[in-house]
Order: structure tokens, then sequence, then C-alpha cells
């Protein structure tokens, strides 16, 4: 429990906030805080359905007025009738001859086929057709319109508005539309689409001709003077390198070279050998050896008889020599003829290794003779390579210049031809026709109605939503308990206009019996639980005035006491009380005299106003309601009536305004919440309720009061129906027929 001076400064915040008087506190406490631990409670399918149910005539109107829109524009619209001109495109252009075309024109992908079709919704077009759109027809297509201009853009920008190309899905089939109050224009207008599309590509294939054929023409003039100036330059190349006759002059070159190169090879062969004769002369003079054991030497026919004779004569002096002495006349006739033979063989030998010698000589000279031959016809050769070389290069780029110049003027021939042949890349498949008279595009009745009738009941549920979305004031169960935060323990219904005295006591004088049997149930309600049947001292508040807190109040209390118990209703609403009226009694003494101390409880109860019912009333209107509520006066006074009663219901001021209320609670068993149906705002409440479940107080639940019957069935079907009313009355004469009998 808080100690009294937090609540006295509590209280004194709350009371100071709102000027210490709460006369105008029914403007108190919107918007404050975000709720409590509600929030986890969902609306259900059926909630969505009541709020229409209460709802539904924002509903029949938006679709009456809705509809009747959608009736009435479509009633006074103009009639559109719209015909159709069916289009074929080619894959490819027809062949009539097989040349190649100008312009490719084939269509390979839908690329190609959107293309055809953005020319055919090109401007360009849409200002030949209204071009050809003149005379009578002007007239006709120009008719409905108001503000019309016979001006090309303007009959342009109709056409472009009203005409539409629709490719058939799957295929190359193209439907041009077009839209117009008179059936006949719009098929005429169509159909000139059609033909305008057909004539457009024949001049671009034209066209494209004839600037193909220009500019080739211009390329042919061009190439044929280069074609001349390479044979202007091929000309007199061959007169200044004296080609004439290239090839028959390359033949003899290129034999001559032939020739010369074996002759080379030959003088090379006898340069060696001869050069291997004087080698082998040379080094057996070098080292002594016999020059007749060298064949070349040994085979020289003189010499081969000088050596046949040396030997016979070497011979014939061996013989001699065994019979003679060297000084015979014989030994030294032999001997002297062997020398003689031995000088003449020397000399014949000196002279053959000079005649080798001089071969020698004479193969070196013809072999560098032959080379230098050799070399010039080489050297001549390559210089008829480069000639013939440079010659080619011009001969080749003279032919290809020539192939080139004769392939351009073919070209130029075939797009001349092809220009003149009439082909086409599309064709009509089906002219349009003018549509039936009973059959206009625009207005579409059926849509128009269908749209009219989903609209209508569109934006009246969007609109009978927004309503309830935008009232936040409290009315259903899911409010109290899922935003509030608070169990609903108890319904009133709406009573009828009566004076506050009967109010206070319709639970004894019968004014209303389902009210009193309203009190009755939230009386079985309250003992159902431990804590609210073993409380003894109840607090009771709501959030802003006008809910009926003291209405609940006593209505509650008397039930009590007509169970039974003795009941005390306290009125601890010192800024604005209320209870005295209720019982027309007198308000001089009460609550503030006995916390002053100046009364005593026993003077100040009224007592005996109902069996076991009493009431203290506020004593008057205090300046500092808080520190009174605050004091220790007012504590031990509620411990008083705690002894002295079964039952202490007190009536609080409302929550919202000031903080009378939760200076008291803490001195309380628990509380009950009051909330007037339709009439406190979802938040407000909720941040009330808030301040209840924060003080740690038992809080047993809210009291709906005010509940408009009308609208019962919308929101509380579980708690009220029209045979509870049959049940209320049934059940009302027969306890009339009982107290007369009785």
């Amino acid at each position: 429990m808080e100690t009294p001076e937090k609540q006295k400064q509590e209280g004194a915040g709350y009371g100071y906030n709102y000027g210490g008087n709460y006369a105008g506190y029914s403007a108190v406490g919107y918007g404050y805080g975000d709720g409590g631990g509600g929030g986890a409670v969902q609306r259900s399918f059926q909630d969505y359905l009541l709020i229409l149910r209460e709802r539904i005539w924002y509903v029949v109107v938006v679709f009456l007025v809705v509809f009747s829109s959608a009736l009435v524009y479509t009633l006074s619209q103009t009639k559109i009738y719209r015909s159709s001109a069916t289009v074929q495109i080619f894959r490819r252009d027809p062949n009539v001859i097989q040349m190649q075309q100008v312009m490719d024109n084939d269509i390979r992908s839908a690329e190609d086929l959107n293309t055809q079709i953005k020319v055919l919704e090109s401007a360009s077009i849409i200002r030949r057709v209204a071009e050809r759109i003149t005379g009578d027809d002007l007239r006709a297509f120009l008719a409905p319109y108001e503000k019309s201009s016979a001006d090309t853009a303007f009959v342009a920008n109709i056409l472009a508005s009203n005409r539409k190309v629709v490719q058939t899905r799957l295929s190359l089939i193209v439907n041009i539309t077009y839209d117009h109050p008179d059936r006949f224009v719009a098929a005429k207008v169509s159909n000139f689409f059609a033909d305008e599309y057909l004539a457009h590509n024949t001049r671009l294939r034209i066209d494209d001709s004839r600037t193909a054929y220009d500019a080739l023409n211009v390329t042919v003039d061009d190439q044929r003077k280069k074609v001349d100036q390479l044979a202007d330059m091929l000309q007199a190349y061959k007169e200044k390198n004296n080609m004439v006759s290239l090839d028959s002059r390359k033949d003899i070159v290129n034999e001559t070279l032939k020739a010369i190169n074996l002759e080379a090879n030959r003088a090379a062969t006898a340069l060696n050998g001869a050069e291997i004769r004087v080698n082998q002369v040379k080094e057996h003079r070098a080292k002594g050896i016999d020059l007749t054991d060298l064949p070349f030497i040994a085979n020289q026919p003189a010499i081969t008889t000088l050596v046949q004779q040396r030997s016979s004569q070497q011979i014939a002096i061996a013989q001699l020599r065994e019979r003679y002495l060297p000084k015979y006349p014989k030994m030294v006739e032999a001997a002297n003829s062997l020398a003689q033979t031995e000088r003449e063989l020397k000399k014949a030998i000196d002279s053959v290794c000079a005649q080798v010698e001089s071969d020698y000589q004479s193969a070196v000279r013809n072999n560098e003779q032959v080379q230098e031959d050799l070399r010039k016809q080489k050297a001549e050769s390559l210089d008829l390579d480069r000639y013939a070389l440079q010659y080619t290069k011009l001969e080749r780029d003279l032919k290809l210049a020539e192939s080139i110049l004769q392939t351009i003027t073919g070209r130029a021939r075939e797009t001349s031809m092809t220009g003149s042949i009439q082909t086409q890349n599309a064709r009509i498949v089906d002219r349009a026709a003018a549509a039936p008279e009973s059959k206009p595009v625009t207005p579409n009745v059926p849509l128009n109605l269908g749209l009219g009738v989903v609209g209508g009941l569109g934006l009246g549920l969007a609109f009978a939503f927004f309503v309830a979305f935008i009232d936040d004031r409290v009315k259903s169960s899911f409010d109290i308990e899922g935003v509030v935060g608070l169990p609903l323990i108890g319904i009133i219904p709406q009573i009828k206009r009566m004076d506050q005295s009967e109010k206070a006591q319709i639970v004894v004088n019968n004014a209303d019996r389902q009210v009193a049997e309203a009190f009755l149930t939230l009386h079985s309600s309250l003992r159902l639980k431990d804590e609210s049947k073993a409380a003894k001292c109840i607090l009771i508040t709501s959030t802003i005035p006008g809910e009926g807190k003291s209405f609940t109040t006593t209505n509650l209390a008397l039930t009590f006491a007509a169970h039974g118990e003795r009941v005390l209703v306290v009125d601890c609403d010192l800024r604005k009380p209320n209870i005295h009226k209720s019982f027309k009694v007198e308000n001089l003494k009460g609550v503030i005299d006995v916390c002053a101390g100046t009364s005593t409880l026993d003077e100040a109860i009224i007592k005996g106003l109902q069996p076991n019912f009493d009431v203290l009333p506020a004593g008057g209107r205090a300046k500092n309601p808080t520190q009174i509520l605050n004091s220790k006066g007012f504590e031990l006074m509620i411990s008083d009536l705690r002894k002295r009663y079964d039952r202490v219901f007190i009536d609080t001021p409302p929550l919202a305004a000031v903080s009378d209320a939760l200076i008291i609670l803490p001195l309380v068993d628990g509380s009950i919440f009051t909330i007037f149906f339709n009439k406190v705002r979802r938040k407000a409440a909720q941040f009330s309720a808030k301040k209840l479940l924060d003080a740690n107080v038992p809080n047993f639940g809210a009291v709906l009061n005010g509940l408009n019957l009308a609208v019962s069935g919308y929101y509380y079907a579980q708690y009220y129906d029209k045979s509870y009313k049959d049940y209320y009355v049934v059940m009302s004469k027969n306890e009339e027929s009982d107290k007369d009998v009785r």
C-alpha cells in the first residue's frame, strides 16, 4: 500500500491539473497512452460482420449513389461503334524474280513483328490517313465533335486517340480497329489505315530502291575510273621494264640460269680434281716420294715407257754386275744408258707436273668465270622476279577492280528492276464493315452496370469500415476486452426517460424489468469469483462524467441489500456530489465532516432508505478534496465502515479528469469500471483502465451501461435478443398477477 504522503502528492497532482473542480472534465483523457495488455486480442470474422450490420445503411446509400451514377453515365454516353480491318503480314516478301531486295523485310522474331506494328501506329501513317479524309467523309468524320477543325493536325489527333492496332496472339494477323459515333465512318477509316499501311510499304520500297540505285550509279562511275587508272598504270609499267612478253623472257632467263648452273657445277668439279692432283704432287715432292706412284703421272704413256725402260736397264745392270766389274765397258755403257733414261723420266715427270699445275690454274680461272656468269644470271633472274611481282600486283588489282565494277553494275541493274516490281509484304484479309446499329462498343451497358454494382459494394464496404475505423468509441465486447483490457462482467440496457431518483432505485421500484435483471446478473457475476465475493469495500468509477457510475453504484448496492447484506453507499465525489440527489436527501453532513472530525459516522449516515441500505453523502463540495481523501481521518472512516457493514460501495469521480479514485483505491478491496455504450473513446477508457490495473488492487471488470437494444444484436447477441424482451414482459405480467392474488 502506498504511503499517505505519496497519495497526497499524486492526488494533488491530478487535482490541480484540472483546477480542483471537474465541472468540465468530460474533455479530459482522450488519446492518453497506447493501452495495456489487451492488444493481443484479435478481431474475429464475426466482429467485422457486426461492424457491417451496424452500418449497413452506409453501404446501401453508397451503393445506390455509385450504381445510380454508373447508370446515368451509361445512359447519357454517346454510342460509339467499332470497325476492324484484318491485315496479314508476310514472313518474307514475295520473290517474283530471284533477286536480292534492297531492304530486308523478313519477319524472323517477335521484335520484327512488333516493328511492323509500330509502323502501323506511326504518326506518318496517321497523317496520311488524315489527308485521305476529304469532302463528305471529312464532314461526317467531324460531325460528332463540337469544337472541330478541318485542319490535318486536328484530324490526326482524333485518329490517334480512337485507333487501335491489336496483334492476334501466336499469328501474323493484325487487327486495325477504329471507334466513331458513325459506324460507316468507323469502317471507312479502318480501311483507310489498312490501305495506307500497304501504300506506305510500297512507297518505302520504291524510295529505297531509287536511293540505292542512285548511290550504286555513283559507285559504278567511281569504280570505272579506278579500273581505267589501274589499266594505264599496268601498261606504263610494262613499257618501262620491257615486259611486253614477260612469260617468254622469264623462260629464257630460267633456261640460261639452268645451263650456267650446270656449267658451274662442272667447273667446280674440275677445279676440285686439279687441286687434288696439285696437292698430291706437292706432298710427294716434300716427302721425296717417287712421283710415279701417282696414277695420273704413272699413266702417262711416255712415263710408262720410260719407267719400263728403266726397269729393264736396271735388270740388265744387275745381271752384268754379276759378271763384270763397274769399270767394265759394258758396265759403263749400261750405267750411262740407265742415267740417260732416268734423266728423260725426270724430265717427263716434270713436264707432267707442270701440266698438272697449268690445269689447276686453268680450272681456277674457269671456275671464277663461271661463278661470275652465274651471279649475273641470278641477279637478272631476281630483278625479273621483282618486276614480275609488281606487275602481278598491278594486274591483280586491275582484275579485282574489274570484278567489283561488274558486280556493282549488275546490282544496280537488279535494284532498278526490283524498284519497278509491285510486291507487298502484307495483304488485307478482311476489310472493315459497318458494325450493326444495335451493337455499339460504347457504352457497354452490362460492363458499366457490373462495375457500378461491384464499385458500389466495394466503396460502400470501404466507407463503412472507414467510418468504423474513425469511430473509436467503446461499443463492442472486443473494445472492452481487447482494447480497454478489462473483462466484461455486466451489461446494463438503456433505460427509458425517468427522473434521477427513479433511475437510482430502479432495481427496487421495477420501473424497467430488463435493467433490474441486468443488475441481478451483475450481482451473480461478482459472487462467482472469490476476490469479488469476499470484497467488503468496492470502488466504482468511470472514464468521463455521464457514464452512469452513480447509477451503477446505487442499483448494485440495492441489489446486494435485497439479498440480505448490510450495504452502505459512500459518496466520495467531493467535487460534484450526486448520491444525495438520487435519494432526495440532504447533503449537509457527510464524508467531509467525518474526516474533519466535526461529525460522527452515526450523525452523517442516512439510514433506512431501503431495507439493509444506508447512504453516507459527501457533505457538500470540498475545496481541497485530495487533501481530505489523503487524510488520516478518511482512512479511519473507511476502516470503521468495514466493521459496520457487509458491503461498502464508494462512488468516485471519473479517472480521466482527477485522481481522487486513485487516492481511494489502496483502501478498497477492488474496483468496478463503468463504461457507457458508444460514448467514451477507446484511448481514454484504455488509459483510465490502465491506471486501475497499475494500482495493484483487484479490478473485478467493466460494466457496460446504456446499451441500445436496437443494436444489441450487432455487438451483444449472446447477452440480449428480442426473445429476452418478450420473456421479461411475460414475467412482469405474471408477477403482477401474483401480487393481485396475494
